[in-house]
């Protein structure tokens, strides 16, 4: 009986607390882009979580890939999940896209997730899976429906935004098929390192890699390299591992509802009638998918 209640403890918290820290990335983004290029951020984001993860495998003796293949795979995700997502998302959000907006449209991941796992990982996607995907959709729609009306600001930095929607959906796909079986300290390694490889000489030949050293950003550095590259990345690995891709991905509804609940306290900005019932019903799709993810 103990060992049931913990495993249902732990089928509900370890999916709660990776909403909650995958939400707050948007407001360490929020504060540290006025202070550095996106690109630049970013690569010294990367180099530091990968420095940090190299002491952990070494103090830990974490087993190396051994093949060249596996570093291979590790990297193509890496580049995907982390380069491509993370470096269109700051991208968009620094061209003038509205982090709502931006929101919304990375927010259309589980639909597009669900769509290609049925055909790339023969998983069955049950018709409660869609009825869930198709409100959590409505409920994220309803949470940012005062942004929408205020346009989708610059042209390329929505596409920035649309081509971090391909980055996450293929890369949680990606992770699924081939990175399985990855050390998550010695495979976030690898990972971490390509999409810095990746971002620096981008960062090098369209910014001047100025940063504003102040507690603000150091703060939200700190913040996303240790609670978001380390942390929340490593939620999101263990559950793709453990569940579904188009499961887990029914997660990434809740953050848009999620990351609105954590800056109303902290910028003062004010939730409407309409938002507080999309964040219902964006919760009620998420358990339809998860529960249909479950009989199926």
């Amino acid at each position: 009986m103990t060992s049931r209640f913990t495993m249902h403890l732990s089928d509900i918290g370890v999916p709660a607390l990776f909403v909650v820290l995958w939400s707050t990335g948007f407001i360490g983004a929020r504060l540290g882009l006025p202070h550095a290029g996106p690109l630049t951020f970013l690569a010294l984001r990367y180099a530091i979580a990968a420095a940090l993860l190299v002491l952990v495998a070494v103090a830990m003796r974490a087993p190396w890939p051994r093949r060249m293949s596996e570093v291979g795979h590790y990297a193509v995700a890496g580049l995907l999940v982390h380069g491509v997502y993370l470096g269109g998302v700051f991208l968009g959000i620094s061209l003038g896209v509205e982090a709502g907006v931006a929101a919304l449209i990375v927010g259309l991941q589980p639909l597009l997730t669900a769509a290609l796992a049925g055909m790339l990982l023969g998983e069955r996607v049950t018709a409660w899976q869609w009825a869930g995907l198709a409100l959590g959709l409505l409920g994220v729609a309803l949470v940012l429906e005062r942004k929408l009306g205020q346009g989708p600001g610059d042209a390329l930095g929505s596409v920035a935004c649309l081509v971090a929607l391909l980055g996450i959906t293929a890369g949680t796909l990606y992770q699924k098929r081939y990175c399985g079986s990855m050390d998550l300290r010695t495979g976030s390694v690898v990972q971490f390192a390509a999409a810095g490889i990746a971002t620096l000489p981008l960062a090098l030949l369209f910014e001047d890699m100025r940063i504003d050293w102040n507690g603000e950003f150091v703060f939200a550095l700190l913040w996303l390299v240790l609670v978001l590259s380390l942390g929340a990345i490593s939620l999101l690995y263990v559950l793709i591992r453990r569940g579904a891709a188009a499961q887990v991905a029914s997660l990434f509804f809740l953050v848009p509802p999620c990351t609105a609940l954590i800056a109303w306290p902290l910028f003062g900005e004010t939730l409407s009638t309409a938002a507080l019932l999309g964040m219902a019903l964006t919760a009620v799709g998420v358990a339809l998918a998860r529960r249909g993810a479950a009989k199926a």
